[in-house]
């Protein structure tokens, strides 16, 4: 598995409302600044489904990033399954200032480990602007 992490400086209620409500994934769920999510759902119950679309911001290229929820403990941990088969396991951290996310997930194997590394930690990293920001 490739794990990726950060720090985020604010409550954990607001981290979970960020990470879980499509409203807010479509405004930091996005790799570099010339692509965007333009639509989000979530259905947040082991067995309920995510999908969100990925597109550059010149439309000429997107995809849907989505999977099932294998178990969901409120506020702590998220575990699903991609459209592929793949496992992500996110943890939620409390700490005295902040929160740390922990996510991990299996690399496909089209792309480096590396570069599946940079993309997951940018869109975490976008995760962690927004969620300070507001």
């Amino acid at each position: 598995m490739i794990t990726v992490k950060c720090k985020v400086e604010t409550s954990i209620d607001e981290v979970w409302k960020f990470w879980t409500t499509p409203e807010h994934i479509t405004k930091w769920s996005y790799a570099s600044d010339d692509w965007h999510t333009p639509y989000a759902e979530n259905d947040l119950r082991v067995g309920g489904k995510f999908k969100s679309t990925m597109a550059s911001k010149d439309g000429t290229m997107s995809f849907d990033f989505e999977g099932e929820y294998t178990k969901v403990e409120n506020h702590s941990m998220i575990e699903y399954k991609m459209a592929d088969g793949r496992k992500v396991d996110i943890y939620f951290i409390s700490l005295e200032d902040g929160v740390e996310i922990i996510e991990s997930f299996d690399p496909e194997n089209v792309n480096s480990e590396e570069m599946q590394r940079e993309g997951w930690q940018a869109i975490l990293d976008n995760f962690k602007k927004y969620a300070e920001c507001l």
